[in-house]
């Protein structure tokens, strides 16, 4: 790799317009990266270094969130041989393409996204139809020391947001998104079901917007302490007391809100016999089982239900403004900091996490 001074000299080029010839490493060559076996095991291997199509560039990757959606689809048994997972990451990039400068710093969507068509026009790119998701079986993710990224997708970071903090972008888009689609208003009251990244940064969003009351519900000790770090105003043992009784202790009527954020079978049902009359449920949780749910009681309550999933260009960008200002700050829910080879025994403690919370992989250790 080239020195600071190299690379800074590089990056004075780029911006002096020289950026179709700058790169800050080779391509073809061979790079470290956590790979699902044959056998379903993670294990490190050597893989080729990615190399971009036109309109992408590749990124040195800095850090990278172990998120819930990789543990199911490990633990399913859902990924090919050769999969490479990870898509919550920052990374430095290696090669200017259009605006993009080598040598700076930036999260993207974990897309590959064609770039033209209507909604990746509109910053919709996670919902092109032609689109290949990264980290997910199907594009090349991050746990590795290098990905290749769409151009346009990429969000850059400011000085003041550290690799853990650009990482993060993600998943909190992620939450922004559910709570836009919740449309939260200022003085609300909302239920938050579960406290794992999303719903712990659904927690944080819904007091940057003003809730009044933000309820949590989780079976976590470690968990519920980071809630209440993160915004809640009140946390819930939905093992130690029953939560409709906590609702009615706490709420006048019930949550205006319920945000959905686990993602296994009767939950639906649960938020809503929560939810006010003419309430809004927010289904975050990503639940691929067959469920069931008594549709009389949300049409006797009038309330909305809302599916939601990943999130707007603008989400990631508005994410970054907000860490940068210091509105909002997500460092309590990391946990924990790995190497690529610590990320098989990180799998293994998340599968029944109590302290454990958003681990991030770093492979440049």
């Amino acid at each position: 790799m080239p020195t600071r001074l190299t690379a800074g000299l590089l990056l004075l080029l780029s911006w002096w317009g020289w950026e179709c010839s700058v790169r800050l490493a080779p391509h073809g060559a061979a790079m470290k990266a956590v790979v699902t076996s044959e056998s379903g095991s993670l294990v490190v291997e050597d893989r080729p270094d990615p190399t971009p199509a036109p309109g992408q560039t590749v990124l040195r990757v800095a850090s990278c969130g172990i998120c819930g959606t990789d543990l199911h689809l490990h633990q399913a048994g859902a990924l090919p041989p050769g999969a490479i997972m990870g898509h919550e990451f920052c990374g430095e990039v290696m090669e200017s393409v259009g605006s993009l400068k080598a040598g700076e710093r930036v999260a993207a969507l974990p897309v590959l996204s064609c770039g033209s068509c209507e909604r990746c026009r509109s910053g919709l790119g996670a919902y092109c139809e032609t689109q290949r998701t990264l980290g997910l079986g199907d594009g090349a993710g991050a746990y590795a020391e290098y990905v290749a990224i769409s151009a346009h997708e990429a969000v850059r970071l400011p000085e003041g947001i550290d690799d853990d903090h650009g990482s993060l972008v993600e998943p909190l888009a992620v939450a922004l998104h559910a709570v836009n689609v919740g449309r939260i208003r200022r003085g609300e009251s909302c239920l938050v079901i579960g406290a794992g990244p999303i719903g712990l940064g659904i927690a944080l969003w819904a007091r940057h917007f003003g809730a009044a009351e933000v309820i949590v519900s989780e079976r976590a000790s470690g968990r519920r302490a980071m809630a209440e770090r993160m915004g809640a105003t009140q946390v819930i043992d939905p093992t130690h007391e029953e939560l409709p009784a906590a609702l009615d202790r706490i709420t006048s009527g019930g949550p205006d809100v319920v945000f959905e954020a686990v993602g296994v079978p009767g939950l639906i049902q649960e938020a809503i016999q929560h939810v006010r009359f003419r309430g809004r449920l927010v289904i975050a949780g990503v639940c691929a089982a067959p469920d069931q749910i008594v549709p009389v009681q949300a049409i006797l309550k009038e309330a909305s239900v809302f599916f939601c999933l990943a999130y707007e260009k603008d989400d990631f960008q508005y994410t970054v403004d907000m860490i940068d200002q210091g509105r909002v700050t997500p460092s309590p829910m990391v946990t924990d900091r790995v190497g690529l080879s610590g990320v098989a025994k990180a799998f293994e403690a998340l599968g029944n996490p109590d302290e454990q919370c958003k681990v991030l992989v770093d492979p440049r250790t």
